[in-house]
């Protein structure tokens, strides 16, 4: 509905998590790095740990991305069950057979497949997400899952991801045992205000849109205290502020527009207070004279028929006027609602089109791919990992989304990396670089 009028290519606040608008915020990037380096070292037992909307299941999936290839991973969402039926959605996850089997065989055959994979030279991960919700003797069957080991190593890396309801759980006495084994407790926090203003500028740069700031400074703080700096809610704010925009026609997104869009996602359902007879009497006099409360829907639904309904009256009044100049007696028709929409695709113009064409060829110019990594066994340092060039990455692109810098120290370490590297400014598609898993100071 506004992406014409603001002339973007796609939506920048979906609610379905594409990696292609994951912002690397220097918390995101801290616990990305704590996560990687504790499955590249087997430290067995891993935690993450943010508040709902906060991206955790994201950046699950990029840790994921960034070890494919190199991991036999299960991924486990229902956590609302008991012991035999979460080993059963572990092995099923991995590929293995688990039906009519007891826990006892079940346990056997994990054994026997985790042997294996650690033989082949692959680490076998299990990320748990919403891991708040296990029940104390499930906790207790996880930590159980640890005793898979080897003499030298772990054969299971386990991470458990959840609300602070979990870091809650684990203080308990009854789950010391569990709490201790966790070897990096990585978390994430709230956005601060000026990650929240880069935030919706990343969203709107890789969306296409190109020209000044679409959302003003004072658009920015009622976001900032609206969202409390949390991105689900940061998407579901901006989504609904461009809605009411466009339909206000403007081009610009105010303070107003935005508190508007975020009282509408307002859930105080707070108990009303008593009503005396006289307020009750006065209220059923007056109702009628009020608007009732409307959603952003509503009025975005509302202005739009207004504005099109408007337009296609002054097309009409055009239309006539030109009819009684040259001698034709006309009668004007009647706008139905299909003459509406239809109004809608005369607005667009082949400037329009072409200038949406330049800027979708400046996106896809200025656009990164997704990272595609894999441990490097062989590297002399655990703090780094080979990086396979994709097309149109650029060396400058990957250290900022990944390291957020792009300095002279940064510069020298990855040369020391990659000795072989005649030029790192001119990366070919397929080539393989070695990456600093964090850059020293």
């Amino acid at each position: 509905m506004f992406l014409d009028f603001y002339k973007l290519r796609e939506q920048p606040f979906g609610v379905t998590p594409n990696p292609r608008y994951l912002y690397f915020s220097p918390g995101h990037r801290e616990a990305l790095a704590s996560l990687f380096y504790g499955i590249e070292t087997g430290r067995g037992f891993l935690s993450l740990v943010a508040e709902p909307g906060m991206g955790k299941t994201t950046l699950l999936y990029q840790l994921l991305q960034r070890w494919k290839g190199y991991v036999h991973s299960a991924f486990l969402f229902q956590t609302q069950c008991d012991s035999r039926e979460l080993i059963c959605y572990l092995l099923d996850d991995l590929g293995l057979k688990s039906s009519g089997k007891d826990i006892v065989r079940m346990h056997s055959e994990l054994n026997d497949f985790l042997f294996r994979e650690t033989k082949a030279g692959k680490r076998v991960v299990l990320f748990i997400d919403e891991a708040q919700n296990l029940s104390d003797k499930v906790l207790e069957t996880v930590r159980l899952l640890t005793d898979f080991e080897a003499p030298d190593q772990k054969l299971l890396q386990i991470i458990l991801a959840g609300q602070p309801e979990l870091a809650t759980r684990l203080s308990r006495p009854g789950l010391a045992q569990l709490r201790q084994r966790i070897a990096i407790q990585a978390r994430l926090d709230a956005l601060p205000p000026n990650e929240v203003v880069r935030y919706v500028q990343h969203r709107l740069r890789v969306a296409g849109y190109i020209g000044s700031e679409l959302f003003t400074p004072g658009a920015m703080e009622a976001l900032v205290e609206r969202s409390r700096g949390i991105p689900r809610l940061i998407n579901n704010i901006c989504f609904n502020a461009l809605s009411l925009g466009c339909a206000m026609q403007k081009l610009r997104i105010d303070a107003a527009v935005v508190n508007d869009a975020g009282g509408d996602l307002s859930m105080d359902c707070s108990v009303p207070r008593p009503v005396s007879p006289q307020e009750q009497m006065t209220r059923g006099v007056t109702r009628g004279l009020r608007p009732s409360p409307q959603s952003v829907y509503g009025r975005v639904r509302d202005l739009f028929l207004g504005h099109r309904l408007f337009q296609t009256s002054v097309l009409l009044v055009v239309l006539s006027s030109l009819g009684i100049f040259w001698g034709t007696r006309t009668r004007p028709a009647i706008a139905r609602p299909a003459d509406v929409h239809e109004l809608k695709s005369a607005n667009s113009s082949p400037a329009s089109e072409t200038a949406s064409a330049r800027r979708d060829a400046g996106a896809a110019d200025g656009s990164t791919s997704q990272p595609i990594l894999r441990s490097d066994t062989r590297a002399s340092s655990v703090r780094s990992f080979t990086y396979v060039v994709q097309p149109k990455d650029t060396l400058r692109e990957l250290c900022v989304s990944m390291l957020g810098r792009y300095d002279n120290a940064v510069r020298a370490e990855i040369r020391q990396l990659n000795p072989q590297l005649k030029n790192p400014e001119h990366l070919n598609p397929g080539q393989e670089i070695r990456l600093p898993l964090s850059a020293t100071n």
